[in-house]
């Protein structure tokens, strides 16, 4: 019986990651005292559902620096793969944060389309402006880190919501200007609140399927048996094969081999994973080895 571990849990890209989500929450939480007050001199829903959602988003974004902060601890004797998965818990907040303000902003929509109220269309336009620009500077910052990472990318959502938010609120401060249509504020918020809801699925689905130890993007366990069985020399058959992953990038798996006799257990072993690297890209592999009875 053989069992062998190579973790392969780098830190590379943390840094960049770290860095500028740092940025990006500097930057939304500083705008948001601004939406704030020009929401509530306005009176616009469309401002004050986006600084609602950027109140949320810097939490999130704070979150999201210190979730690569802590990814970047070694494994002890209590978290033997680090913190690595502390990643992919606070996508899946963010996801759920999204819903809680999407619902937020349709409940509040609704009612001001039944009970409209006042806008003023200069001051609306005049922060949309800005948090439009701002938004767009903490997009871009995040869009040049790692794109793949689900904590990427949970934080990348939530400034885009506040991004067409704020896009959103430009167009209402534009159209009630110049023709004195109130709906058009809690409409336009409903339609961010849609684009983002299908995002936010998506991101939830896919945290919460890491969390619930899913079978990796791309892995077919029946694939594997057969793969290795026809690659490997002296393995008859493979049985007992376990997937999962630690984030979105790090696949792990464990499997039971059963070799025929003269077969060298160090030998199987070392040839298994590296088919497991080559054609799978799993890198890290727990592989029990049985003999033939």
């Amino acid at each position: 019986m053989g069992h062998q571990h190579d973790h392969g849990m780098g830190t590379s890209g943390h840094g960049v990651n770290r860095r500028r989500t740092f940025w990006a929450a500097l930057l939304t939480g500083g705008f948001m005292l601004a939406e704030v007050a020009g929401g509530l001199i306005s009176g616009s829903l469309a401002l004050l559902a986006d600084a609602a959602h950027m109140l949320t988003d810097t939490a999130s974004l704070a979150l999201a620096w210190l979730a690569f902060r802590l990814a970047e601890r070694p494994a002890d004797d209590d978290r033997t793969f680090g913190y690595h998965r502390f990643q992919i818990l606070v996508a899946f907040a963010n996801a759920i944060t999204l819903f809680l303000i999407i619902g937020w902003i349709f409940v509040e929509a609704v009612h001001r389309l039944y009970e409209p109220v006042e806008v003023l269309g200069s001051v609306l336009l005049a922060v949309a402006l800005v948090g439009l620009a701002i938004n767009v500077i903490a997009f871009v910052l995040l869009h040049g880190a790692d794109r793949e990472n689900l904590n990427i990318r949970g934080a990348m959502l939530h400034v885009l919501g506040d991004l067409l938010g704020s896009l959103a609120a430009l167009i209402a401060g534009a159209v009630i200007l110049t023709t004195g249509w109130m709906p058009i504020d809690p409409l336009l918020s409903m339609a961010v609140g849609l684009i983002l809801f299908r995002s936010a699925w998506r991101l939830a689905k896919e945290s919460g399927h890491i969390l619930l130890e899913g079978t990796p993007a791309g892995v077919a366990i029946e694939d594997i048996k057969q793969d290795l069985v026809s690659h490997v020399p002296g393995l008859l058959r493979v049985h007992h094969v376990h997937a999962w992953s630690l984030t979105q990038s790090q696949p792990l798996l464990t499997l039971h081999a059963e070799i025929a006799n003269g077969q060298d257990p160090l030998t199987a072993i070392k040839l298994i994973k590296n088919r497991l690297l080559e054609r799978f890209d799993i890198d890290h592999a727990t592989v029990e080895i049985e003999r033939t009875t």
